[in-house]
């Protein structure tokens, strides 16, 4: 068992050994494998393919299963580094410490946003975004987007996620109007609520981590750390609770063979989410 800590509590040490892991992934090619994977699992709700990775009810047994594969490889590289979490609710200025030029680096420049301080900095010539999706080959970030201002999610808002003691809800998709999956991945829905949590963070950071290639941005590993902290805290909240759908969806179901239930294998690692419910063997967060 090992541990995974708040990014604010890390010592220089971690931080460093942690780039170093990172950084050593990237010139293998294997980091650029998993920013592949992601894109290539970012299946919306109009496509009528399996999206087992979002707008759907095993967005967090998905992310869990992508992020122990991730930390794999880092320890594999350095067997005392783990994914730290941002509490994004409480570090949440351009000033935390997760944005320093030890860490993360900053927020991109005016004009192209690219990000110039820090370990993956274009211009420090160990970080080029190789995904195809712009012609960028550099991290970009747009704090805040001011251009039409965007927040990050208060407590409030966590708060209001955590209290919903249902998991899911049919459609099972980006408009389900209730349950704490969709509450947390954050969808808006017209008429009803705005973008909220993890898709107001993605938001917040804008530029690289704005898309289906977002985890060429470090800081997606630490975001969604956090995300499975939560998942964590609403399984302690609500003890009867359970993921949905517990059962395969019956023939007629515009969403059979598109959501992934209980038991139903998730590529690409042909593991189920009732497999993924409990962390505590593996990892604790600290």
């Amino acid at each position: 068992m090992y541990s995974r800590k708040n990014q604010q509590n890390l010592t220089r040490s971690e931080k460093k050994r942690l780039v170093d892991a990172i950084l050593a992934l990237k010139r293998s090619g294997r980091y650029d494998d998993f920013v592949t994977l992601h894109r290539q699992y970012y299946v919306t709700d109009a496509e009528s393919r399996p999206r087992p990775a979002h707008m759907t009810p095993s967005f967090f047994p998905w992310h869990r299963r992508y992020l122990l594969e991730f930390e794999k490889a880092l320890r594999a590289v350095d067997p005392g580094v783990s994914i730290p979490y941002w509490d994004w609710t409480r570090d949440n200025t351009p000033a935390a410490s997760l944005w320093a030029d030890d860490f993360l680096g900053g927020n991109g420049r005016p004009g192209d946003r690219q990000v110039m301080t820090g370990p993956f900095a274009y211009r420090q010539g160990n970080w080029r975004i190789g995904g195809g999706l712009t012609d960028d080959r550099f991290l970009r970030r747009n704090f805040g987007r001011p251009s039409a201002p965007v927040t990050l999610p208060g407590r409030a808002e966590v708060d209001r996620a955590l209290a919903d003691p249902l998991y899911d809800a049919a459609p099972w998709n980006s408009v389900s109007t209730t349950g704490f999956r969709n509450r947390m991945e954050g969808w808006g829905i017209r008429g009803s609520r705005g973008v909220a949590n993890h898709n107001q963070v993605h938001r917040w950071i804008g530029g690289s981590m704005a898309g289906a290639a977002s985890p060429d941005d470090p800081v997606f590993w630490l975001h969604h750390a956090y995300l499975d902290l939560l998942w964590t805290r609403w399984q302690e909240a609500h003890p009867r609770s359970r993921y949905l759908p517990g059962r395969a969806l019956p023939d007629g179901d515009p969403q059979r063979g598109r959501v992934f239930a209980l038991d139903e294998p998730m590529p690409p690692w042909d593991v189920a989410p009732s497999q993924l419910m409990d962390h505590s063997r593996l990892y604790r967060y600290v």
